[in-house]
């Protein structure tokens, strides 16, 4: 299906270019058929630092901007996005394999989301704050480089876009080079909505090639990345020479304690569905299950019929809801995670190696839960990224807490309580950067962000353009 007829020029200072000496092409899988279904071009040094003096030259007129003028512009980019809904429903369903419906109402809605939030936050947002006779400014705090992921194109991109626009800002986007449809999409929604040239630009490209100009730049002022821990370490190492701020959203193993007072059923059949939710390929998912040791075997029933009810197969398929993992790469590691936890001795409930019956082609797994998960085991350790649930036997609430906070990241956990005083109790005692308790709605003027390995900075809404301003502090300034 053709989405667009830019996948081999980037947005560069307002046109569509193409790119510039040595830059190659390759395909875009359609991970549900494991063939390509159109060219994206790979960006040089060269063409990453064409777009970063473009946003350099830009930056100048559009820091000054006032807040009205950014609020019509954010409303005319929000009015141009919604009116392409299906559109970048369509390409992320045949990019990264999401079901079409699934395609629709979360990654697409999810950018539409962003966008209004956004909006709301800029309107009220206290760029100057008057402290006795000293004046506390916001101000836009440059170039910003913007490196994205495949599993939530449009959630990443309008959560750093959004509040970059809305803090004065200019910007380069690498969206990933696995998913990229969506983001030339929306660089063509950019140009519909009016942005100034130079405001908005878009190179793909590789990480080690794009991704590492753009960080170790020193035209660029902030990097904000969002990916695994392993690739947010390497862009925090190129942008320390340059002393640029970083912002990371990176990886999670995020636990979801099932108190002894929760509505077992619920808890457990609710926790099963947000694991695989987007096929697992989610950093915040809930995909360590604990659960009081003596009622671990019904635990473990409920789990297996919660995931049994996951139809895996076609994306274009209406009956659909577990689509496949994104690329081969993906399909190996989780294949060989599940393996790990059959040897290390977890129980398998539901699922385990090959596809689905069936399903002899695409990257589609078997939605799995192991039962009897100790601390120790790879797959209580290892983000997964796949439709793996551990469920993991406790013999104490405090046990539970411990293990909850014994891992490397910190983006979020997940509490289950018939109690809503013994929930925030809980709550307060685990070490990441958004609890949800009770399987709350999603709340888009929450921060979003994690402790420890899982990164720095806070996204959406007012927290979002917090991250893309300077203070600065005039003394002196006199009464308000």
């Amino acid at each position: 299906m053709t989405h667009t007829t830019h996948m081999e020029e980037f947005y560069i200072d307002g046109k569509w270019c193409k790119p510039g000496a040595g830059a190659q092409s390759i395909g875009v899988i359609n991970p549900a058929t494991e063939e390509a279904f159109t060219q994206v071009a790979l960006g040089t040094t060269a063409d990453a630092a064409r777009a970063i003096d473009a946003a350099h030259a830009a930056f100048e007129t559009f820091s000054q901007t006032t807040r009205a003028e950014r609020i019509e512009l954010l409303e005319s980019i929000r009015d141009a996005y919604e009116a392409r809904m299906d559109d970048f429903a369509s390409a992320m369903s045949d990019e990264m394999g999401a079901p079409l419906g699934y395609a629709l109402s979360d990654q697409a809605g999810s950018g539409l989301g962003h966008l209004n939030a956004t909006l709301e936050a800029l309107k009220s947002f206290a760029f100057e704050t008057q402290r006795g006779t000293t004046r506390i400014v916001h101000e836009a705090i440059g170039v910003c480089g913007l490196i994205t992921p495949w599993n939530w194109p449009m959630n990443q991109i309008t959560c750093k876009v959004a509040p970059a626009i809305s803090a004065g800002c200019t910007m380069v986007l690498k969206p990933s080079e696995i998913a990229p449809v969506s983001g030339v999409l929306f660089a063509e929604i950019m140009h519909e909505a009016g942005v100034p040239a130079g405001v908005f630009n878009l190179v793909n490209g590789d990480g080690p090639t794009v991704g590492q100009e753009l960080a170790r730049n020193p035209k660029v002022d902030l990097v904000s990345f969002t990916g695994s821990t392993r690739a947010g370490i390497l862009v925090a190492k190129a942008a320390a020479d340059t002393v640029k701020r970083v912002a990371q959203e990176l990886g999670g193993k995020s636990p979801n304690i099932i108190l002894a007072d929760a509505d077992l059923e619920t808890a457990v059949a609710g926790g099963v569905r947000s694991c695989f939710g987007n096929t697992g390929q989610s950093c915040d998912s809930p995909t360590r299950m604990l659960v009081p040791r003596e009622r671990h075997d019904e635990a473990l029933e409920i789990a297996r019929v919660a995931a049994a009810a996951h139809v895996t197969g076609d994306p274009r398929d209406a009956a659909t809801n577990l689509g496949p993992l994104v690329s081969q790469i993906q399909f190996d590691k989780v294949q060989r995670l599940i393996q790990s936890g059959i040897d290390e001795g977890a129980t398998l409930v539901i699922g385990g190696m090959g596809r689905p019956a069936g399903l002899n082609r695409g990257y589609f797994v078997k939605p799995t839960v192991f039962g009897g998960v100790t601390n120790e085991m790879t797959i209580a350790r290892e983000e997964i990224f796949g439709p793996v649930l551990a469920i993991m036997p406790y013999d104490s609430e405090e046990e539970a807490i411990r293990v909850a906070n014994d891992t490397v990241y910190g983006l979020a956990a997940y509490v289950q309580s018939g109690d809503i005083e013994h929930a925030r109790a809980v709550s307060r005692q685990l070490r990441a950067g958004q609890v949800s308790i009770n399987y709350p709605d999603w709340d888009l003027m929450a921060p979003f962000g994690g402790y420890k390995q899982s990164g720095n900075g806070r996204e959406y809404a007012d927290w979002g353009i917090t991250d893309f301003v300077e203070t600065k502090a005039m003394i002196g300034y006199g009464a308000a």
